[in-house]
Order: structure tokens, then sequence, then C-alpha cells
């Protein structure tokens, strides 16, 4: 059933996370162990076509394994190790916009368990499948690639990924507070965290924020907040034009001893051995 959407991944890959020519789709592809990888999930369904991946956010960690569908409804900070190899995945970035019209075709649905993995269905790996075999023919994307992106949203908000789907597209609903408040801290994470403000701007309680907070992410705020400035210091430290303290002021602390501490902490190593043990790792791979 997955032949030949791994063969269109495989024609149009160009690597470990390749956007195309087709809205909102990326394509993975790995042949090669790697260590352990930062990534920010943005909100988004990623369709496992082979090979498996497990991801780390805090407490929480789960599994996609050939043939499943996993949805992201948040963007967050997670380490991806992939468990099996060779891994290929069609990720679609969701955009609220393109929910709109399908949301109204897809009608009421029953209330059910939240599910944010599932087995794909024959329907969903057939859309697909043609969503991303429009790169054979680029001349139909501006054409086709808008309709089959909402059969295949239709296709999610009637499966078991629907009710997850659906409150994530809903404003008023506390997944899409979460949304907004985590998405203020990716875009503000060299910044002081006062809950009280953030709670503002989520429209919620302190108490109420953190409590939603850790459950549709698996951190606190605060170590939410954390991780994205290691993530983004371990980036900076990767392209060698920086020192670990000029880096360290960089994604926001105040003190180079903390950030050392808490860097070893989240990596296991101090700044400057990580960075030789993955340039290292690149180089024999």
């Amino acid at each position: 059933m997955l032949e030949r959407l791994t063969g269109a991944i495989e024609r149009h890959s160009t690597g470990f996370g390749s956007q195309t020519a087709v809205p909102r789709q990326t394509l993975v592809a790995l042949d090669e162990p790697i260590v352990p990888a930062d990534l920010l999930y943005s909100p988004m369904v990623c369709f496992v076509v082979g090979g498996a991946k497990r991801s780390f956010a805090g407490e929480r960690s789960w599994l996609v394994d050939t043939g499943d569908m996993f949805l992201n409804s948040v963007a967050m900070p997670v380490t991806a190790a992939f468990e099996r190899l060779p891994y290929r995945s069609v990720v679609l970035h969701l955009e609220i916009s393109a929910l709109d019209d399908v949301l109204m075709d897809a009608g009421p649905q029953e209330l059910m368990e939240m599910q944010t993995t599932a087995p794909m269905t024959p329907g969903i790996v057939d859309a697909v499948t043609r969503w991303v075999a429009l790169l054979d023919e680029p001349r139909d994307i501006k054409a086709l690639a808008e309709r089959i992106e909402g059969e295949i949203l239709y296709r999610l908000l009637t499966s078991p990924l629907g009710p997850a789907l659906r409150q994530w597209a809903h404003a008023d609903t506390a997944a899409a507070r979460i949304r907004t408040a985590a998405s203020w801290i990716v875009s503000h994470y060299a910044q002081p965290l006062r809950i009280d403000d953030l709670a503002a701007i989520a429209h919620m309680s302190p108490a109420t924020l953190h409590r939603h907070f850790k459950t549709a992410t698996g951190l606190s705020p605060l170590q939410f907040q954390k991780q994205m400035r290691l993530q983004e210091a371990r980036r900076l430290l990767l392209r060698g034009s920086a020192t670990a303290a000029q880096v360290a002021v960089a994604v926001g602390y105040a003190s180079a001893t903390q950030f050392n501490r808490e860097y070893r902490r989240f990596y296991g190593l101090p700044p400057g051995r990580d960075t030789d043990r993955l340039l290292l790792s690149s180089v024999e791979s």
C-alpha cells in the first residue's frame, strides 16, 4: 500500500527535511544513523511511510512507526531519535485557513477520545500519494495541490485524529490558547518570561495555563523556554561564529555559568565538547 508513496518521496526528497514546490509539504528521507536531532515541531501532520521515529518533549515520548500518522497541534521543541532506518515521511504543515471550508463540509462529529497518532487509512495513503506525486508534474501543482490537500484534511477530520484536529482549528478552546502561548514563547524565547504575562496572552489563569500547557507539550512554560534557548544555543555554536559566552547572552542567559550548567545537564556534555562531538559525527557520516 505504501510502495508508490515511498517511491514518490525517494524521487523528490533532497535529504533531511526537504521543503517542496507544493505548498505546506515537506519530505523527509534518512538512510544513515544520526545523533538525536533537535527539532522545532510546528502544527503539522506527519505521515510515516518507512522506518520509525521516537520524539521526546519533557516527560512525554511517543513512537510513530511505518504506516502511522501523527498530529502535532502546537509549536514546540523536541528531540527526535530515528529508531529504524531507512526513514521516510511526508509532513503536511497545518494552516487554519486551509481547514475552514473543509470543516464545514465534514459536518458535526460525535465526541471521541482525543488521539494524536493513528494508522493511516487506505484513503489517506492514496490522497497523500497523489499529493506528493504532483512533483512529477509541476505544471499541475497550482491547479491541483489545494484540492488534494483539502481531500487529505477531510479524510483526517473523519479519522481518529479528527477530534484533536477540530480542537486545534477552533479559536475559543484551551488547545488554541495554549497554541497562542507556545507561539509567543517561540518568538520571544530570549526575553524574560513572566507567567502572569503569558497567562494574560492566553486568556487563562496562571494555574490553568500551567496545567494545560504541560498536558499539551510535556513541558512547563519555563521548561519550554529553556529547551528553546538551549536548542538555539546549540545551533549557534555549531555555526562556529561565536563563543559559548556570546551564545549564552544571545539566547537570553544573564549568567554564562548558569548556561554552561543547564547545557551540560540537558545534552550531557559542556558546550565545547558537545559541539566537537556533533561536528565529528557529521564528518564520519
